[in-house]
């Protein structure tokens, strides 16, 4: 009715319309049905330790079970061992101290899950079930997935969907870290230590998607089977000298090293093939499938790019009678992921502590302030977290076959992956902090207090090229980003008797900017289609602004009636949107020109938050105890949007909708609804943006320690609980979890908001034993 056309014909779109239109069918609520209401996860450890004068050891295994909460019938699984093995051992002692001892530390995991998938625009689950019209049943009476009706011949099942194309899978993976160190100490306070480290990793994933028709856009008429595997190894090793002495007293320890590191030495391999003889995933290997089909038919294997990093070191650490110290560390590190030239970076640091209180001018007040350190430090770290050979121009195999001439035969084509950057080198990040830590009143009160500034200088990152580059972006140094701020904690600890209590509070304040991009636009672009289909760039980083910040128009309401559209004006006395209609969103005119554009686009959100806080209370009576701690964020938003609104119209909406404007006077945020692709909707604007304050109770926790029934030396301790995670969060935000992680594809993008699986509220029963 809003875009002047015919009311649809409900009763020949959707089947059985009477029972609708009567309310005795309410429709499918799509992610009801995949949620799970019970989901058991179950947590078991085991730690042995023990030794002689000589000889000590810790062992430990653990093992955790989890089933998803979102996904049903194939909700996703995880199920995890780890093994740990710790040993030490004197060989040879002298009077007073060790003269040579030897050690290892070694864990093994062990990983097996499954799951579905969310987070991003395409096949996400969480988006699809609830963007998904409820017309459309679950299953066909003969309890087949029921497939598209005519209210949308596009618009699939969503758990079918979800089951076809998601629900067969099973990854494990495998990871084992072993280390290795002997320490030798010819004089007492002088000790040489060398270890070596090796990390050895493997991973297979299995996948299987049967036949499926359900709906014009999705369908598959054969089955496939993937199967990939992956193995690798890394290795460390670090040799340092360590001399510890004091000059009456002066307390001095020296320190220098140097460790070689090579990691991501690995291959992969990977294959899929069509029409599997058995239909199911626990018989998906490729040996199943023997039909090539030169289209269909894939296999790839590669090997990862090992890189290779020297790092050298020294440190000195002075300490004059506890009340005086300091801190000099330097450090230079090679990476093999830069060219030559630019392979070095050096990373100094300093500190400086005072402990006033040991001063004797400060003997009068110890009663009320027994201790207070004040402490400063500046040091810079070093990044080289990006994919090796940027420098260079790889070579792609990937999707570049050809036919010649004769178009008789396929060819094997190449093309350069990324464009080669030989400048990139070392991002740094440097900090600047101020503070103090202070106990007073008898110890129990506790303050600590920090001033920080950290400046991300050279920032690594992968920023988009135009199109016409006819390649990919390698990372550039991209600018710097500074984060200025404090950080704030109070405690208090006491007790009454047998009671035991304590309380615990922080909070820090962040200020994010950029304040400095390395091209001529001071801008690195986010991505296009992000929040829905064809839908501009939304989020980006620039000089002056926080990073990933949200880029759209501002809007000032809705137009009520034909006079108020024909009342917006510029100051020329020019109308600013002539095509408007009643019902539609009034933009703001930000440069006052007469036409609404990207030039009128502003900072309409910031997913960085001003303030993080959290408050740990507990307390303990006679073997009772009991805890609760909460965590929260103010100051940041998300923008969110469950349905892809510039071409499917017929997507579902969340309760919202019900606010939105269907007449003069009827809403003054919400625009009118349109069977077509408008500007309402298409434009990014802050009708996607909702404050993401939160506070989040995020354990509770009570037990008790049956020792205290028990009169045995059995036990160290025999307490049984009962917990609480995630068990309420206080929030306006209208999503599911104002917790969300998603950046749309970038480094610096976050609090993007498509369907992201939410934190679940878990009970646990546990019981603590120690012998």
């Amino acid at each position: 009715m809003n875009d002047g056309l015919k009311p649809y014909g409900l009763a020949s779109l959707v089947p059985n319309w009477d029972e609708y239109e009567s309310g005795e069918n309410q429709g499918t609520d799509w992610f009801d049905e995949i949620l799970v209401k019970d989901a058991p996860i179950q947590n078991h450890a085991v730690g042995i330790t023990g030794g002689t004068e000589s000889s000590n050891y810790s062992l430990g295994f653990s093992y955790t079970s989890q089933d998803g909460i979102i996904g049903k019938p194939v909700a996703s699984s995880y199920d995890r061992y780890n093994v740990r093995i710790n040993t030490e051992h004197i060989i040879l002692e002298n009077d007073g101290f060790t003269i040579l001892k030897v050690g290892e530390n070694v864990a093994y995991s062990s990983i097996e899950k499954s799951g579905i998938a969310t987070g991003g625009m395409y096949a996400n689950t969480i988006r699809n079930t609830l963007s998904t019209h409820p017309f459309l049943p679950v299953y066909r009476e003969n309890g087949e997935y029921h497939n598209a009706i005519s209210w949308d011949i596009r618009v699939p099942n969503p758990i079918g969907m979800m089951v076809f194309t998601q629900g067969n899978n099973i990854s494990e993976s495998n990871r084992l870290i072993a280390n290795g160190y002997l320490e030798f100490q010819p004089l007492k306070g002088l000790k040489l230590r060398s270890s070596f480290g090796y990390d050895f990793s493997s991973s297979s994933y299995r996948s299987y998607t049967p036949e499926y028709n359900l709906s014009e856009r999705h369908f598959k008429d054969y089955s496939s089977t993937t199967h990939s595997m992956s193995r690798g190894k890394g290795y460390n090793f670090e040799n340092t000298i360590n001399y510890v002495f004091k000059l009456n007293r002066h307390a001095i320890d020296l320190l220098a090293g140097n460790t070689v590191q090579k990691s991501n030495i690995g291959q992969s391999i990977s294959g899929t093939n069509i029409n599997s003889i058995f239909d199911d995933l626990e018989y998906a290997y490729l040996s199943n499938s023997t039909t090539i089909d030169p289209a269909r038919t894939i296999l790839d294997s590669y090997p990862w790019g090992d890189n290779m990093l020297l790092s050298y070191f020294g440190r000195i650490n002075y300490d004059y009678k506890e009340k005086y110290m300091a801190t000099l560390v330097i450090r230079a590190d090679g990476s093999s992921k830069f060219a030559d030239g630019n392979r070095w970076g050096f990373f100094p640091s300093v500190a400086a502590g005072w402990v006033a209180t040991s001063e004797d001018f400060m003997a009068s007040i110890n009663g009320w302030l027994p201790y207070f350190k004040l402490r400063a430090s500046w040091g810079q770290n070093g990044n080289q977290n990006i994919s090796p050979f940027q420098y260079l121009s790889t070579i792609s195999f990937s999707g570049a076959d050809y036919f010649g001439i004769e178009k008789k035969e396929r060819l094997t084509g190449a093309y350069p992956s990324i464009l080669p950057n030989p400048d990139v080198t070392w991002e740094t990040s440097e900090q600047l902090n101020i503070g103090f830590d202070a106990r007073i009143l008898n110890n129990n009160f506790s303050l600590n207090f920090d001033w920080y500034i950290k400046t991300t200088k050279d920032w690594l990152v992968a920023a988009p090229t135009l199109a016409s580059y006819g390649t990919g972006a390698p990372y550039i140094n991209g600018g710097d980003v500074a984060n200025r701020g404090f950080e704030l904690s109070l405690g208090w600890r006491d007790k009454i008797g047998d009671f035991n209590y304590y309380a615990n509070a922080n909070v820090a304040h962040n200020k994010n900017e950029v304040t400095r991009i390395a091209n001529f636009e001071k801008i690195i672009h986010g991505p296009t289609n992000v929040l829905a289909d064809l839908t501009s760039e939304m989020f980006r980083a620039e000089e002056g602004y926080p990073i990933g910040y949200f880029w759209g128009y501002k809007t000032d309401g809705i137009f009520q009636n034909a006079q108020e559209i024909q009342s917006y004006l510029n100051s020329e006395g020019e109308l600013i949107q002539p095509d408007a209609d009643p019902g539609d969103v009034r933009f703001v005119n930000t440069n006052d020109d007469n036409v609404i554009n990207d030039a009128d686009k502003v900072m309409i959100g910031d997913p960085n938050p001003d303030y993080t806080f959290g408050i740990n209370l507990g307390a303990d009576y006679k073997g009772f105890d009991f805890s609760i701690s909460a965590s929260g964020v103010a100051g940041n938003q998300i923008i969110r949007s469950y349905r892809d609104f510039a071409i499917f119209p017929t997507h579902n909406f969340t309760t919202d909708i019900f606010n939105r404007w269907h007449g003069e006077g009827t809403s003054n945020r919400l625009p009118k609804l349109s069977t077509s692709s408008s500007i309402n909707s298409s434009n990014i604007s802050d009708l996607y943006v909702e404050d993401a304050d939160y506070l989040r109770i995020t354990n509770l926790s009570f037990g008790y320690d049956f020792k205290n029934l028990i009169r045995t030396d059995c036990f160290g301790k025999l307490r049984a609980y009962v917990a609480v995670q995630n068990l309420y969060t206080f929030t306006k935000y209208s999503g599911m979890d104002p917790e969300v992680g998603y950046g749309g594809g970038t480094t610096f993008g976050s609090g993007i908001d498509l369907g992201f699986y939410p934190s679940p509220r878990t009970v646990l029963f546990g019981v603590n034993i120690e012998l």
